[in-house]
């Protein structure tokens, strides 16, 4: 199909029923545990705000900005991709911002149109209200604000970690595309089927000319179908560049790994810390790739453009944040030590269990509790 084609389809789109992309998870709304927020602030995006807050949160509160795909809605994204499994069992917030039909007639998020991809502007103001208000009411930690998207989900992920990167500890982005590439239709859909290349500073530059911010950026983590046929997968190496530019990262990954059978790409600072990575999931069409976590749960449900792969992007993602290490950090700090009269005796006893000492030839051919009780002792000062 022409590019000429494509601009006609999509201008007729919000006319024609039969066109539309469908609706996943409408009926997912009655049961969903997200809750409606009316009242979060200025909307000049008329954008709808979900939340979901679980019993228990990590400390420091930690907030997930989560941004669905065209014809779906918050619900419906989240019953597919798992989110709000996911932050009961971890432990963390989320928003969910929802497109409505007024504003595009697929549900698609605006990611290229000029007055909603600008700082303080249509719906990226809105989304940046919709966390203001969060952060406020429950006490989130400013350092802990993350977000991710599909699609036109995605490409607003990257809107808005180009015109707020302070807020955003790090982003991920899915089948989506870089920020600036496009300010019209015809861009956007020049972008989506064929995703030109350009050099890495222009792409950097994009970001930096979207707000007076100079660093530190925001890390990302950016996921892609090698056979996605609605978004090219050119972009992934796209927003790649963008974002290694910024981080002043080269262009060489620095390590090159297969999770869960899929090729992952890395590039770090000089702490060690992951600042980019890219997970390109082969043979996979254009969705949220779903699949068994590392703690061997399942986070969502196939559906439309939620793609059985055999690796959860859900639960990456949040390890990414550093969102799944609370259970293991809650129950150490949960767990007390014994009572003990003389620590200083335990801990005697430990080091000399533990002390590698060459053994003699009359202590090799067993175990002597009573020497190492007696080393023990000595160490304590309660033996001469």
């Amino acid at each position: 199909m022409s590019l000429a084609r494509n601009l006609d389809l999509l201008r007729h789109l919000p006319k024609v029923d039969g066109l539309r992309l469908p609706d996943f998870g409408r009926g997912a709304d009655a049961l969903s545990p997200l809750q409606e927020v009316t009242d979060f602030g200025d909307n000049p995006g008329a954008l709808r705000m979900f939340s979901f807050v679980p019993e228990q949160l990590q400390k420091p509160r930690a907030l997930v900005v989560v941004l669905h795909g065209c014809g779906q809605t918050a619900a419906g994204y989240d019953l597919g991709a798992g989110w709000s499994t996911l932050a009961r069992h971890y432990g963390f917030a989320l928003v969910m911002p929802e497109q409505q039909r007024i504003n595009n007639g697929n549900t698609c998020f605006n990611w290229f149109n000029p007055e909603d991809t600008a700082r303080d502007s249509g719906e990226a103001r809105s989304i940046r209200e919709m966390i203001a208000h969060m952060a406020e009411t429950h006490r989130i930690d400013p350092r802990r604000i993350f977000i991710t998207g599909l699609s036109a989900g995605g490409g607003m992920t990257s809107v808005m970690l180009a015109t707020y990167p302070e807020v955003f500890a790090a982003g991920a982005i899915i089948a989506g595309l870089p920020y600036g590439i496009a300010s019209n239709l015809r861009e956007a859909l020049d972008g989506m089927f064929h995703s030109p290349a350009r050099p890495e500073r222009e792409l950097g530059d994009f970001v930096r000319r979207a707000s007076n911010h100079r660093g530190p950026w925001p890390k990302v983590s950016v996921w892609h179908g090698s056979a996605d046929r609605t978004v090219n997968p050119g972009n992934a190496n796209e927003i790649v560049k963008q974002w290694l530019d910024l981080h002043d990262l080269p262009a060489v990954p620095m390590a090159e790994t297969n999770v869960d059978g899929y090729p992952r790409q890395a590039w770090w600072n000089k702490d060690g810390e992951t600042l980019v990575e890219s997970y390109a999931i082969t043979d996979m069409a254009h969705g949220t790739p779903l699949g068994l976590a590392d703690n061997d749960q399942r986070y969502g449900v196939e559906g439309a453009f939620l793609i059985e792969a055999g690796i959860s992007s859900s639960y990456h993602i949040a390890k990414f944040f550093g969102l799944t290490g609370w259970i293991a950090d809650a129950k150490k700090a949960e767990a007390k030590p014994a009572r003990s009269p003389a620590p200083h005796l335990a801990r005697s006893i430990r080091a000399a269990v533990a002390e590698p000492a060459e053994p003699k030839p009359e202590e090799a051919r067993g175990f002597d509790l009573g020497q190492i009780i007696t080393r023990a002792l000595t160490a304590a000062g309660l033996m001469k």
